[in-house]
C-alpha cells in the first residue's frame, strides 16, 4: 500500500486557508444582514421631517458625523463580542436613516426612483467585480494603504470645507473622487481578508459596508446632477 505523503507545513497552510475562507464567508453573510437595518432606517428616514437641517445646514451633518464616529469606535472596542454585532447593526440603521434627506431629494426628480436603483445596481456591480478580482487573484493590495489613507483624509477635509462654502462644482468633484477612492477601499479590504490581514469579520464587515455606503451616495449624487429630470 502506497504511504500517504505529507509535506511539512501543508496542514498548517490548509488550516490558515480555512480560517481565511471562514472570515470571508462570515463577512459576506454579515454584510448581507446589515442591509436589513439599513433599509429599515432608510424607510424611516424617507418619512422623517428633516426641516431642521435647513436651519442648521452645517451643524446637522457635523453632529451626525460625530455620532457615527462614536458608533464606529464602539464597534471597534466590542468587535469580539455580541455587543459588537449589535452596535454594527445599530450603526447601519442610523446610516440608513441618514440617507433620508438624499432619498427625499432624489424622489423629487421625475426619474428619481430609477436613478436610486441605478446607483444601487452600480454599487453592486463595482463591489462584486472588485471583490471577485481580489478573491480570484489573491493579490496583496496592501501597497494601496498609504495612498487610500491620505486620500480619505483629504476627502474628509474637502467635504467639511464644502459644508461652509457649498460650491456645486466642488461637491461633484468630491463625489467623483469618492467613487474612485471607495472602490479602491473595497479592493484593499477584500484583499486583506483573503490574505489574512483581517481576521475579525465584524471589522471586515464594517470596512466594506462603509465603502459601499459612500460609494452609493457618491454615485447617486453624480447621477442626480447629470441625469436627473425635474418635474
Amino acid at each position: 500500500m502506497q504511504p500517504e505523503l505529507r509535506y511539512p507545513g501543508s496542514t498548517a497552510q490548509s488550516g490558515i486557508a480555512a480560517v481565511r475562507n471562514k472570515v470571508l464567508r462570515n463577512t459576506y453573510w454579515m454584510l448581507g444582514l446589515t442591509m436589513i437595518p439599513t433599509m429599515f432606517g432608510a424607510m424611516i428616514g424617507m418619512s422623517t421631517n428633516f426641516s431642521f437641517l435647513a436651519q442648521a445646514p452645517i451643524m446637522g451633518p457635523l453632529v451626525m458625523l460625530a455620532v457615527m464616529i462614536g458608533l464606529l469606535f464602539g464597534v471597534s472596542a466590542t468587535r469580539n463580542s455580541v455587543m459588537g454585532i449589535a452596535l454594527l447593526f445599530l450603526f447601519t440603521f442610523v446610516a440608513g436613516w441618514w440617507l433620508g434627506p438624499m432619498l427625499q431629494h432624489a424622489l423629487n426628480f421625475r426619474n428619481g426612483a430609477q436613478l436610486v436603483g441605478t446607483a444601487a445596481a452600480g454599487t453592486g456591480i463595482i463591489f462584486f467585480t472588485l471583490a471577485g478580482i481580489a478573491t480570484a487573484t489573491k493579490k496583496d493590495f496592501g501597497f494601496m494603504r498609504n495612498f487610500l489613507f491620505v486620500g480619505l483624509v483629504m476627502l474628509i477635509i474637502a467635504s467639511i470645507a464644502n459644508l461652509f462654502f457649498a460650491i456645486p462644482a466642488a461637491s461633484l468633484a468630491i463625489s467623483a473622487v469618492a467613487v474612485l477612492l471607495f472602490s479602491g477601499f473595497i479592493l484593499f479590504d477584500v484583499s486583506r481578508i483573503v490574505n489574512g490581514g483581517e481576521t475579525n469579520y465584524v471589522m471586515a464587515t464594517m470596512g466594506i459596508y462603509l465603502s459601499l455606503y459612500n460609494l452609493f451616495i457618491s454615485l447617486l449624487h453624480l447621477l442626480l446632477a447629470f441625469a436627473g429630470e425635474r418635474d
